[in-house]
């Protein structure tokens, strides 16, 4: 049987943590950073492997998803207010898009099931409209990575203002993640 050896720090016998809770927040975020950037990577490849652009309003997911994912890489290289502020504003609109999608399939499984029903009501094929050929839910992978985003900028330190946030002073570095 192995034995496990503790890190320790010079004479006292102290142990050597070097997960701190800053540590383990930024791998955090960055997880889940890197996460979103992977929707918004992987949502376009599908979508057009799928035909999905055969009208207009089917090309909306494409602009979100190269919206969310331009706004994930800003952070990941400068994660600075402004840049946390447009990636959760741009995940707000993700979400908005995706709730559209979602309307949008409705609508379309909607009136095919009611092309094939004619004088059927709207109660009676609800069911299969939420089965229907156009998957409800997938519009959701969007908002998904956006409420990544959110999560990953929830709390961020970068977020905080002090009050001496309010008077820039010339010359003076900014301070960084």
């Amino acid at each position: 049987m192995r034995s496990c050896r503790r890190l320790t720090a010079g004479r006292t016998g102290s142990p050597v943590n070097p997960m701190n809770d800053r540590t383990i927040l930024q791998r955090l975020r960055l997880f889940l950073l890197v996460m979103a950037g992977l929707v918004f990577v992987v949502t376009p490849v599908e979508l057009w492997l799928n035909e999905h652009y055969e009208s207009p309003v089917q090309l909306i997911p494409f602009l979100l998803s190269a919206l969310g994912l331009i706004a994930v890489l800003l952070v990941l290289v400068a994660p600075r207010r402004e840049t946390l502020i447009g990636l959760r504003s741009i995940a707000v609109v993700i979400i908005l898009g995706s709730l559209l999608g979602m309307y949008e399939h409705f609508e379309a499984n909607m009136a095919f099931e009611l092309d094939i029903r004619p004088g059927a009501a709207a109660g009676d094929v609800l069911l299969e409209t939420l089965k229907g050929a156009s998957p409800m839910l997938a519009p959701g992978i969007l908002a998904f990575g956006a409420l990544l985003c959110l999560a990953a900028t929830y709390h961020h330190p970068a977020l905080v203002r002090s009050r001496s946030d309010d008077v820039v002073q010339e010359g003076a570095a900014q301070p960084s993640l």
